[in-house]
């Protein structure tokens, strides 16, 4: 037994998703994990503890009111009505707000890390030397933390391409847009086709592996710091 087209196309899409949603959360996270971690404010552990949400939360509470913020009475559907659209629930563009939001704490917990791992004095020292504020981040603070770029990324990547509560609640299973990986899975299983079922996960089990065995091995590196 092999996996479908129809499988591979659901791979496809979960693939894309992770991708695009961990590119937008690496540029969104980036200035935010920094003034997390150079900045102390009243209400910032708030804040936080907010930004952290979807760790602990059921997916299933956060897809309900992600679908009510994407349907056609909320906020999405405003949006959507904009280009003629109904809303941005079921589809391609609501899964990937959708999974923003999901993976934040997975993709900005690693920057932040990286971010307050850098010693000040090392900031202190490129301004002296005539640094501006943009060369240091871009020539010292980069570099620095590019260990915690490479786990942000691969955990961010890893966790979109397993999500299952979330996506399925404003995604449905439109084939080709909507349908990712996960929900494929449970589709086979719901009517009791587990030869199937078995191929996708597999499949799935071996991608997550590959990403996370790359991202351990790397940390190994003699010099590579963690």
């Amino acid at each position: 037994m092999t996996v479908s087209p129809a499988d591979w196309q659901a791979l496809w899409v979960s693939v894309k998703l992770a991708l695009i949603s961990t590119t937008l959360l690496l540029m969104l996270c980036t200035p935010l994990a920094w003034w997390l971690a150079r900045r102390r404010r009243r209400g910032q552990a708030l804040l936080e503890a907010l930004l952290a949400l979807p760790l602990v939360l059921p997916p299933t509470v956060l897809g309900f009111y992600l679908l009510l913020w994407l349907g056609p009475n909320g906020p999405g559907g405003l949006v959507a009505g904009l280009w003629g659209a109904h809303s941005l629930a079921f589809t391609f563009t609501g899964l990937v707000l959708g999974s923003v939001l999901y993976s934040l704490p997975f993709v900005l917990q690693p920057l932040k890390n990286a971010f307050l791992a850098i010693d000040q004095d090392t900031l202190d020292m490129a301004a002296t030397l005539g640094a501006p504020p943009w060369d240091r981040f871009r020539n010292v603070v980069l570099p620095l933390a590019r260990p915690g770029y490479l786990s942000a990324a691969v955990l961010g990547f890893a966790h979109t391409l397993g999500e299952f509560g979330v996506v399925l609640m404003i995604g449905g299973s439109l084939s080709g847009q909507t349908r990712v990986a996960s929900v494929a899975l449970y589709e086979h299983v719901e009517v009791g086709d587990y030869a199937q079922a078995h191929q996708l996960a597999l499949v799935l089990v071996l991608l997550s592996l590959v990403l996370l065995w790359g991202l351990f091995r790397w940390q190994r590196r003699p010099g590579t710091l963690t």
